[in-house]
């Protein structure tokens, strides 16, 4: 078994809060993965060293500066309310809407949803931005969400 319910997510209530609902048919696509599922594709897609983004190294592709090419502000468009996630994000990321896309919090906390899903619900999961990185299935593109309000445009390497 791969994913837990939403039910079961200890962090479920950033998808139930009532200011901002999702429809039922996009919260059975929101799938947290099991501890053990979120810990080999952390291993594989984000760091063998580090458990958290705020451990990361310059030995980690997430901790080297060359890696990231531009920074903006999510946080002003989430204040405002856009209901779907920037342009300047999708534009960067050029993801078609059924790609497979994980909201990487730690090695034991990542969720899988498809892009459609994130972009239209994306509000709710910056109630977890920390650090997270957003990684689409087998792109290289990426982002990094901090809780200050930033997000990073970049790209992780081949070789990762």
């Amino acid at each position: 078994m791969n994913y837990i319910a939403l039910d079961a997510f200890k962090k479920a209530w950033v998808f139930r809060h009532q200011d901002l609902p999702i429809e039922e048919a996009d919260l059975a696509r929101i799938k947290p993965m099991t501890e053990q599922r979120a810990a080999v594709l952390w291993t594989t897609m984000v760091s063998r060293e580090q458990d958290h983004p705020d451990f990361f190294t310059p030995h980690d592709w997430p901790g080297k500066e060359e890696n990231w090419q531009e920074s903006l502000d999510w946080e002003g468009p989430w204040e405002a309310g856009e209901a779907t996630l920037p342009n300047t994000i999708c534009d960067f990321l050029n993801w078609e809407d059924n790609t497979t896309v994980y909201f990487c919090m730690s090695r034991e906390l990542i969720i899988e949803t498809q892009f459609d899903v994130f972009k239209r619900t994306w509000q709710n999961f910056m109630f977890l931005a920390d650090g997270s990185l957003l990684l689409g299935k087998k792109r290289d593109t990426a982002v990094m969400f901090s809780e200050s309000g930033e997000a990073r445009l970049g790209k992780r390497p081949k070789n990762v």
